[in-house]
């Protein structure tokens, strides 16, 4: 099993005001040779935008883009027509493909929204671009992974054009629990949003991430009560 850690503190930060914004991997002004991706994962990006503000309409293609709201809303419209708010508890997912337009901006006028945008190579290019939305009961997490992200046809959760899988959990201090691939061949990142774990024989604290490529199993012990994403996705050239 090889992992590697990445401290909260080691991201990239841009401070633009009205944005702040910690990436985990090369992203804008913030370069890193070797944080470029990890397998088919490229960009996580832990965004808190002021009320009132946001991203005006920008283009993407070919990408595979998770949004994950962390407290707050954010109101999302794209060039398909879409125009939609995405709550605590939703994930978000649009495959851009051969091209789209989207702006995401805070649905409040006054309180900070939080997020974690994603964004995966997809599995085939080109593609129609599509929109998912769905809303997740956070009881069906509690002491346990939910799925909230598969491959196309698989049924859990959203669909996404890539053999990657999404998983939150939400566990009580003291709980103990293993996670293995799905896909034979694919890596582990797991992020923790908040509280604290030990994983691989390292700590890992609010914000920080472990990276785990050929393995067969990752142990996961909370030392305290624990938010956790866990994406599991093919480790790509």
């Amino acid at each position: 099993m090889k992992t590697t850690i990445h401290r909260a503190d080691s991201r990239g930060f841009a401070n633009h005001g009205w944005l702040q914004s910690s990436h985990t991997f090369s992203f804008a002004g913030y370069y890193n040779p070797g944080r470029i991706h990890f397998g088919a994962l490229r960009v996580l990006n832990d965004d808190t935008v002021k009320g009132g503000m946001g991203f005006g309409a920008h283009p993407h293609d070919n990408m595979e883009i998770v949004s994950i709201p962390l407290s707050g809303a954010l109101e999302h419209r794209d060039t398909t027509g879409r125009h939609e708010i995405i709550n605590l508890n939703d994930v978000q997912i649009m495959s851009a493909g051969t091209g789209v337009e989207h702006s995401e901006f805070n649905a409040s006028k006054t309180d900070p929204v939080k997020f974690l945008q994603i964004w995966l190579f997809p599995k085939k290019r080109d593609v129609a671009p599509r929109y998912g939305q769905q809303t997740f009961d956070p009881a069906d997490r509690h002491n346990r992974l939910q799925v909230v992200v598969s491959p196309e046809g698989t049924g859990e959760g959203l669909p996404m054009n890539q053999d990657a899988w999404f998983s939150l959990g939400n566990f009580d201090k003291g709980q103990t629990f293993s996670y293995s691939p799905k896909k034979e061949g694919n890596g582990l990142y797991l992020f923790v949003i908040s509280g604290t774990v030990s994983a691989g024989g390292e700590t890992l604290s609010p914000r920080d991430a472990i990276a785990v490529e050929d393995y067969a199993q990752l142990d996961v012990t909370t030392s305290e009560d624990a938010q956790l994403l866990l994406m599991d996705v093919p480790m790509l050239a």
